[in-house]
């Protein structure tokens, strides 16, 4: 039985606590409780789960050292921890950072042990408090009571206010700009850092953002600061590629662009997706049809229409695939090969049969895998489950290796 030696904690303690949980959840009626007594079934619940979270804020640092990410093929702990709860990369990388800060933060520990605490403001005041360790007891005095947007503030001020010059540098150091599509299928970007960059970056996209909004003013248009502020990002980005529109002669081309646009002909043809149809860009998302046929008109494209030429068993006699071959399988293989793995950016088109071998390329032979799974085939003797599609990819000790060999049994 594992057992936490120093508080005699047991993983059966814990497994006993999931299974009354599950018990209890699993008799849950939302429409049986009586409608005055939700809030404080919610409220209960919400205790449960501020344990949970705790728990896991506690914990995390030492799941990294426990280094068994690396054994079962993730790139960081961070993964891993994504992989068992089912979050996102980054909040896993979040709450890890979390973990090592309230290491060194007692009181901080012992509050998100009694489950004062969300997971949230816990996140915000042990970043606070690792740089300001003096503000952490009145940050924590706060959090009982102000709502966390105002906490978040309050952290900030505290964070900025030990010392100008490291925040500044601090700032530097953590600077990203992040793309991703949410779940409506929106491209979404954020961007943090310093103030000065910040002042540079308006510098450009103020005077764009006026003309956006000129632009629409005369044209009888009336939107939003943050519309034309979106489309005054998109028009620098072509400036910045050489394809603005404002370079385009009237009734010219589209501005250009590269990507992959996957379409069922019947739905170009009938002006609508139904069905099981498909109109996207891979990789960003869906878009109606009639935004697929203005793409079409003069845009940079490699189109794949879904029931059109199979062009999958196109050989190339060279080790990376041209083009036609590329699309196709950009068409039947968008992301990483790996069951367990959705990257869909920077992958390495892998020879099932060996290329030095061979000597050829052929689209049905190829499985896209990123970086870091063309590395764990390539040189720690992982690989993919025999078969095409998403697959497993497995270490050498797994029975679904191609390779494995089973241990000798014992002798005698």
């Amino acid at each position: 039985m594992l057992t936490d030696e120093r508080s005699g904690l047991r993983l059966g303690d814990v497994d006993e606590v999931e299974e009354l949980l599950g018990a209890v959840v699993g008799r849950l009626d939302p429409d049986a409780v009586p409608l005055f007594d939700t809030p404080e079934f919610f409220a209960a619940f919400d205790r449960v789960v501020r344990l949970g979270e705790s728990a896991k804020t506690l914990l995390a640092r030492r799941v990294e050292q426990a280094s068994t990410w690396h054994s079962a093929g993730f790139r960081s702990a961070a993964e891993q921890l994504a992989a068992v709860s089912g979050t996102s990369v980054a909040s896993a990388r979040s709450l890890l950072e979390t973990s090592k800060q309230v290491e060194a933060l007692p009181a901080t520990a012992d509050a998100l042990r009694a489950g004062v605490l969300s997971a949230a403001k816990a996140r915000v005041i042990a970043a606070a408090a690792a740089v300001a360790p003096e503000a952490e007891a009145a940050l924590l005095e706060s959090a009982e009571t102000m709502p966390l947007a105002q906490l978040r503030e309050k952290c900030l001020v505290a964070r900025a206010g030990v010392d100008r010059d490291a925040a500044h540098e601090r700032i530097r150091r953590e600077r990203h700009a992040r793309e991703y599509p949410d779940a409506e299928g929106a491209w979404n970007l954020r961007a943090r850092g310093t103030p000065e960059k910040g002042a540079e970056f308006r510098f450009a996209f103020d005077p764009i953002v006026e003309e956006m909004f000129k632009a629409a003013r005369a044209e009888g248009r009336s939107e939003s600061r943050e519309a034309y502020a979106f489309d005054a990002l998109i028009e620098m980005a072509r400036r910045a590629s050489g394809s603005s529109v404002a370079d385009q002669p009237k009734g010219g081309a589209s501005p250009r662009f590269m990507g992959l646009l996957r379409a069922d002909v019947e739905a170009l043809q009938r002006g609508a997706v139904e069905g099981d149809e498909v109109c996207e860009i891979v990789g960003l998302g869906p878009i109606p049809v009639r935004v697929a046929r203005e793409l079409l008109g003069d845009a940079v494209l490699k189109l794949v229409i879904t029931k059109g030429v199979d062009v999958a068993n196109v050989t190339h006699l060279g080790r990376s695939p041209t083009v036609a071959p590329q699309v196709a399988l950009w068409r039947r293989s968008p992301d990483c090969t790996n069951l367990g793995c959705a990257r869909s950016r920077r992958l390495e088109n892998d020879h099932r049969d060996d290329w030095a071998r061979t000597h050829q390329t052929r689209v049905d032979g190829l499985d896209p895998l990123c970086s870091h799974d063309h590395d764990l085939k390539t040189y720690f003797g992982w690989a993919l489950m025999a078969g095409t599609g998403k697959r497993p990819l497995v270490p050498p000790d797994d029975p679904r290796h191609p390779k494995y060999r089973a241990p000798p049994g014992p002798s005698g």
